[in-house]
């Protein structure tokens, strides 16, 4: 894994934007606005580093499950947070009935330099309302296909994305309600764009399957109490949701009463199939990172990580504290070895080992490996200039390349 410097394309805003990606740029706090697309630099992989990566993928994502599994049958709720009984039963049932219900894709956070780091380490996993998917899709294959396709015979990606979401839907269009469209829903508060156009790329996906769908934003939803349905604004019926809005806002605000009421659960009931499944709650939820520990000590890929506090972490590396629901590092707050502010926030928080992100020429790196139903799919990488990646990170492409280049 190395960075390289290079010189962007001519026009490349226009060129991202006419691809998907109409957030190019990111107005910091000074007002200022710079990229969020960075083609300015590159990294690169050789082919072994991304094998290598996929089996880490692969690993982990079955290590999530088996904690999921422990979570539901030790109802182990209050440990996520989840204090209402009706929802953890749903969740519950959910799980039980994963094979009946469409279930698409997640994004780890992995901490990874290539160097003398170590093995990846997880940070996370979003696998309920995952963002960053166009510009890892598309965008960058795109610009891959200009600057190495003709000089570079041999250059490819960590980049399966597209194909793998449509073949997803094609197997799993047989688990929709037969007859109704598929509506595809983002949120209108959304001022950047980047849940819009994720929602508009993943309904381009569903309609390559062959699915038919519909656009909508998720403060457009209606209720009907006279049918006791969820209906767009041609007052159809919502039958199959894409919600790229988080389960714990939509099972608690002012219609998550309806939600729960009518939620298509699998087994035929309910009238209102979500997608993601209520059951990826047990994988977006920072307590995983505790459990999965617990079950799994010392396991290679994982970092230590409690609820109850940083227990030994305060004596070591030091450790980051996350609220058990969050985007964007919201929340997050870094304990550096020695630090001597309270040890225990009032918020419920995941306390994990500091794993400083890697530094290449001053840019902190997260990788981001995308997960298609079960299987590696893709990667994308973000720079940040500290040790939390937030809302102000640059995407940055990558390439793999031949040995020898």
């Amino acid at each position: 894994m190395r960075r390289h410097r290079t010189t962007p394309r001519p026009g490349w805003q226009e060129t991202v934007e006419a691809q998907g990606l109409i957030y190019p740029l990111c107005r910091h706090p000074d007002g200022s606005l710079r990229p969020y697309w960075d083609e300015s630099a590159y990294y690169s992989f050789s082919l072994g580093e991304v094998e290598a990566l996929e089996e880490v993928v692969a690993e982990l994502h079955e290590m999530c499950l088996t904690a999921a599994a422990h979570i539901v049958e030790r109802e182990r709720w209050a440990d996520l947070g989840i204090t209402d009984a009706r929802l953890a039963g749903l969740i519950a049932e959910a799980w039980r009935r994963r094979e009946e219900l469409p279930s698409l894709y997640g994004r780890f956070d992995l901490r990874y330099d290539g160097r003398d780091g170590g093995p990846a380490k997880m940070l996370e996993y979003n696998a309920d309302t995952p963002t960053s998917l166009v510009e890892a899709a598309s965008a960058q294959w795109f610009w891959m296909e200009d600057r190495f396709a003709a000089e570079v015979p041999g250059a490819d990606q960590w980049n399966s994305l597209h194909e793998r979401l449509v073949d997803a839907w094609k197997r799993q269009a047989a688990l929709l309600p037969p007859g109704a469209p598929v509506h595809f829903a983002h949120s209108a508060g959304d001022e950047l764009g980047e849940d819009l156009m994720t929602v508009a790329y993943l309904r381009e996906t569903a309609e390559q399957a062959g699915l038919d769908t519909r656009a909508i934003s998720v403060e457009n939803i209606g209720w009907d109490a006279l049918s006791g349905r969820f209906v767009d604004e041609r007052y159809g019926f919502v039958r199959a949701c894409f919600k790229l809005y988080p389960w714990e806002w939509l099972a608690t605000d002012e219609f998550g009463p309806h939600v729960l009421d009518t939620l298509d659960n699998g087994g035929g009931t309910g009238s209102t199939l979500w997608i993601e499944p209520a059951w990826k709650m047990l994988l977006s939820n920072k307590a995983l990172l505790a459990i999965l520990w617990e079950l799994f000590p010392g396991h290679p890929n994982l970092l230590p990580a409690y609820l109850d506090g940083p227990r030994e972490l305060a004596r070591g590396r030091g450790w980051v504290a996350k609220p058990l629901l969050g985007r964007e590092g919201a929340g997050v707050t870094v304990h550096a070895p020695g630090a001597r502010e309270p040890v225990v926030r009032d918020e419920a928080c995941c306390y994990q080992e500091l794993a400083p992100l890697p530094d290449f020429d001053g840019n902190r790196v997260v990788l981001g490996a995308w997960v298609v139903e079960d299987e590696p799919a893709g990667l994308g990488i973000r720079e940040s200039a500290g040790l939390i990646t937030d809302e102000y990170a640059r995407f940055v492409p990558h390439v793999i390349l031949p040995v020898g280049c």
